[in-house]
């Protein structure tokens, strides 16, 4: 005899059956017309060649035969109904691995402190934070979530814009008290402070200077005496005193609240850089994505 998902479903009606000692009682325990349940278990029989019930106007019993295929199916129907459940708990938990990729010039936007309350609060997930300023393909280097910078790249992924991000200029108190002092943009212009340079990893090319004020762009050459491509790098050797740097505001944020750094020209920074979170799909996205999606939404939040 063939088996094909048909038999499959005819078996399960059958031990409904059985279990409910009836055809009405496995009909309105499996939502199905009593019809559709006596048709089922002719088809097995036909498929079977043998008689698997004795049916009377009262009652059910089981032939020997199907006595037999009982004590064989039960075992596989528990089986699945296990599987099933299995998979039905694990949608709604949080957990598993979560990996997330990361632009670099995010690296200190998610502070240490609410990471570790999300951590501690589900205990059966672990995250692997990847630090990468291409997207790539998520599907195939299974990444389950990006965190992008900037426009972004033509593609098929779910994109949702986080929040968009002032872009100051800023020095650090020491470097502001031993130099002259910054009026107007022109005074960057006219090359009498020291600017540092990041490398856009896109273009290969520092990223250019610009000042915003409403719809006014003053634009700055840079001298490239000092081009950094590492932003770690790029925050330490600003917040040591040598240069001026253009910088994400939600990215020195703790820096700004700490006095580390200065915003300088405050009244030009009105240019602003999109942050989005992308992922693969919108339907049926894990609860442990779901749980990191409401995480990061709330940690990039630019009120203070």
């Amino acid at each position: 005899m063939s088996f094909d998902e048909h038999t499959l479903s005819d078996a399960h009606v059958f031990a409904a059956v059985v279990r409910n000692a009836s055809f009405a009682g496995a009909a309105r325990a499996m939502k199905l017309s009593q019809s559709v349940t006596s048709r089922a278990v002719a088809r097995l029989e036909r498929r079977l060649g043998v008689r698997v019930l004795d049916r009377t106007t009262r009652s059910v019993a089981l032939t020997d035969e199907g006595r037999t295929l009982l004590e064989r199916l039960e075992p596989l129907l528990d089986g699945f109904e296990e599987a099933f459940a299995s998979i039905a708990e694990k949608r709604s938990k949080v957990q598993g691995k979560l990996r997330v990729k990361m632009h670099p010039l995010l690296s200190h936007v998610i502070p240490g402190a609410q990471l570790k309350i999300f951590l501690e609060s589900y205990p059966d997930l672990s995250v692997e934070l990847i630090s990468s300023d291409r997207v790539g393909d998520l599907v195939s280097e299974g990444i389950d979530l990006a965190l992008t910078v900037g426009d972004l790249p033509p593609s098929n992924f779910i994109a949702k814009r986080l929040l968009n991000t002032r872009v100051i200029t800023v020095a650090a108190p020491d470097y502001i008290a031993t130099h002259e002092k910054i009026n107007d943009p022109g005074d960057l212009i006219r090359g009498r402070h020291t600017l540092i340079d990041y490398r856009n990893p896109e273009t290969g090319r520092p990223f250019p200077w610009e000042l915003h004020r409403g719809r006014k762009i003053v634009k700055i050459d840079t001298p490239g005496k000092l081009i950094v491509s590492d932003i770690v790098s790029f925050h330490r050797i600003c917040t040591s005193g040598w240069g001026i740097a253009q910088v994400l505001e939600i990215a020195v944020r703790p820096m700004l609240s700490s006095g580390a750094l200065v915003e300088v020209l405050p009244d030009w920074g009105d240019e602003r850089f999109p942050i989005h979170v992308i992922y693969s799909s919108r339907n049926y996205v894990p609860p442990r994505t779901r749980a990191f999606l409401n995480f990061i939404s709330s940690a990039v939040d630019e009120r203070p």
